[in-house]
């Protein structure tokens, strides 16, 4: 049947394609870099992080209340710098994605949850345009996952039916979301593995 060939790839970013761009890894090494109280900035992320990722404040808004809300001996652009530097693109996935994209034509939609200018560092620095033909990121549409909204939305964007679409997610739960969408979720762990699960639904 037509609905069982998978025609669309729903990609996150952080945990596939790259590293994540903003963890407690890189905000633990942020605060050893900066001289930071990492617990007290670790709380202060945590309260308002998701206003961030849902495009609701810039990150200098978010700076301001997670860093720069007492004067520091470091400027600010010190500190952006640092947070951009601690992207890296993973191995292996981005090229067997680019090749099984052109092999069987498929449409790629990128679904993160990241901030407005994260992600816009993150496709720039990684060219990761020349694999994923649009972003249903967070920060563009104001929803972010575990909410069944953003799957919608680029099922939606795509035009695509669930079952036409393979979503591969680094985490587990929102894998779990999709599938109860009946989307063919992966979470992945493994690239070989998930590659396996890819070809098998693309009949490559």
């Amino acid at each position: 049947m037509a609905d069982e060939t998978v025609t669309t790839l729903f990609l996150d970013i952080g945990g596939v394609l790259l590293t994540n761009g903003w963890d407690h890894h890189a905000r633990r090494r942020a605060a050893e870099e900066f001289d930071l109280d990492y617990d007290e900035m670790d709380a202060r992320h945590r309260m308002t992080f998701g206003t961030y990722e849902e495009g609701k404040v810039s990150l200098d808004r978010y700076l301001d209340r997670v860093v720069f809300h007492e004067d520091r001996a470091f400027d600010r652009a010190k500190f952006k710098d640092f947070m951009f530097a601690q992207s890296r693109k993973l191995p292996q996935m981005m090229d067997l994605l680019l090749e099984l994209k052109a092999r069987r034509g498929l449409r790629v939609v990128a679904v993160s949850n990241e901030g407005r200018e994260l992600t816009v560092h993150r496709v720039r620095t990684f060219d990761l345009d020349d694999l994923i033909d649009f972003f249903v990121s967070s920060c563009f549409v104001h929803v972010r996952k575990p909410d069944e909204d953003i799957y919608r939305i680029a099922l939606d964007a795509a035009q695509a039916a669930p079952r036409q679409v393979a979503y591969v997610d680094d985490r587990g739960m929102f894998a779990e979301v999709a599938k109860g969408l009946g989307i063919r979720a992966i979470h992945h762990t493994d690239p070989a593995e998930t590659m396996k699960r890819l070809n098998s639904w693309t009949g490559s």
